[in-house]
């Protein structure tokens, strides 16, 4: 594994420029990608498709596992490309991680935008190469909408200024207290994916970050329960709980989720924190950079504070 010393960090993007636009996993509607192209041009970008991110097939997937592989390749080693992000999410980018030129993408380190799915393409590229994860915006899935990006913190990031995110991005306290570490995590059931793979996701003195969509509290529960067992939990310094959008039972009382959430944290000596739009989001989907230095203040009121720039000048 990559220790923080030994972070690999792209160039800061500080002018628009060139966009390599992929699908590692499941492929998009057409009217979402135009309006997602659209929208980073007005922005002062110019986005392109890579060659087989068209394809609606085989099955769930944009194109075969080479294809797909063969994008993500080519988008880091294009020269004319300033940062990558990825259409969507959906399924799929488990096939490539096993087939990954690591050595290419070391050479071309690039800000990689993408979530949900790919959160174990993320990790892998962090841990393994040191390339700090953007868990932020997509061009189907969020730049498509209108009120879909948290510009703020994307422009910061990709900018490598200081920012922090709270109440005004969804956090909300749950247990009180401080914490300082890396920034880590992502997708809850991917996470929980990768237990007992090469790719096992390394949590031990992270600020962990953790979100998902669609899953009932008590799924959220049995996965909370295999991080804990599987000794992730271990050493964390705080954790952060995302929008968890529709993670709810129908009838259940609405404070639900956030008593599984107590529960399965009960021992936790660490801040926890709630609510922050990031991944999979209502609106204005917040960028959270891995594998840099973060804060977490959870008192009357939670913030996030990003310490430590995912890039360089």
């Amino acid at each position: 594994m990559v220790s923080a010393a030994q972070l690999l960090k792209p160039r800061a993007v500080t002018d628009p420029g060139g966009v390599s636009v992929i699908a590692p996993a499941s492929f998009a509607r057409p009217d979402r990608v135009e309006s997602g192209f659209t929208a980073l041009r007005k922005l002062g970008f110019a986005p392109r498709l890579g060659e087989s991110s068209h394809l609606r097939g085989p099955l769930f997937f944009a194109g075969t596992p080479g294809q797909r592989l063969a994008d993500l390749h080519a988008a880091f080693a294009d020269p004319k490309t300033g940062l990558a992000m990825c259409l969507r999410g959906g399924y799929g980018s488990n096939y490539l991680l096993s087939g990954v030129d690591l050595d290419l993408l070391r050479r071309n380190p690039k800000p990689f935008f993408a979530y949900s799915d790919l959160t174990g393409l993320q990790l892998l590229l962090l841990d393994r190469v040191g390339l700090p994860a953007f868990h932020g915006p997509m061009l189907a899935a969020d730049f498509s909408s209108d009120q879909g990006v948290h510009l703020e913190s994307f422009h910061a990031a990709l900018a490598g200024e200081p920012y922090s995110v709270g109440s005004e991005e969804g956090l909300r306290t749950l247990k009180f207290g401080e914490a300082r570490g890396t920034l880590y995590g992502g997708c809850l059931s991917i996470l929980v994916s990768l237990l007992g793979t090469p790719w096992e996701p390394a949590t031990e003195g992270k600020l962990l970050f953790l979100e998902d969509t669609g899953a009932k509290p008590y799924q959220i529960d049995r996965m909370l329960w295999q991080l804990r067992v599987a000794g992730k939990f271990e050493g964390a310094r705080g954790v952060v709980i995302g929008e968890m959008l529709d993670c709810s039972s129908p009838g259940a009382a609405p404070q639900l989720l956030e008593e599984v959430i107590m529960n399965a944290f009960a021992d936790f000596p660490g801040p926890i924190a709630m609510g922050l739009r990031s991944g999979h989001v209502s609106r204005r989907n917040v960028t959270l950079t891995f594998g840099v230095e973060a804060e977490l203040h959870a008192g009357a009121t939670a913030e996030l504070r990003i310490i430590e720039p995912a890039v360089k000048p």
